[in-house]
């Protein structure tokens, strides 16, 4: 008589996990960018990282940067991504590249924001304890013109060829 081996134990289908927003689970002390940092002082700390990284938090250019950030209309889309292109070409003819990186990020980020308010209504994408996903395609159709205004901005701001230049200076010397 043969001996009988085990089947292999069949494997339960998982259910795909619901995406989880970024800022669940957050740890702020392994987080790059630190609020308590003068930036404009402290230049050789800031490092480039990923899209909007650290925007909100590197001062003082989050301040100087911040008031003038607006997409509630495209008019106002307009007049804030220009006034924001304006300020990332001050930075670069003073050769302060941490502040024309700021004012790059703030474009960028008018542009994803926006996004999502034209896409969601109220610009959530969870709900609940569980963060269930709330369905696309609910929000406000003048956010996408918005977004829009601000995405022309930021490509224009990200081909500048002074920032490119400065940009991989930077990141060769710091990161």
């Amino acid at each position: 008589m043969k001996a009988c081996k085990d089947k292999p134990k069949r494997r339960e289908k998982r259910q795909p996990k619901t995406p989880r927003p970024s800022y669940v689970d957050f740890d702020s002390k392994r987080y790059h960018w630190k609020s308590d940092v003068n930036y404009r002082e402290n230049w050789q700390h800031y490092r480039v990282g990923k899209g909007e990284q650290g925007v909100l938090l590197c001062e003082p250019y989050k301040s100087e940067i911040l008031p003038l950030w607006r997409f509630k209309t495209p008019e106002i889309a307009a007049e804030s991504s220009q006034a924001i292109y304006e300020m990332f070409l001050a930075y670069l003819k003073r050769d302060d590249f941490v502040g024309a990186d700021m004012a790059r990020k703030f474009l960028q980020m008018g542009y994803t924001r926006s996004r999502r308010y034209a896409n969601y209504k109220g610009g959530k994408k969870y709900r609940g304890p569980d963060y269930e996903p709330l369905p696309r395609g609910t929000g406000d159709p003048l956010k996408a013109e918005s977004a829009k205004i601000f995405y022309e901005k930021w490509k224009i701001a990200e081909r500048n060829e002074e920032y490119a230049m400065q940009k991989k200076k930077w990141k060769q010397q710091f990161g």
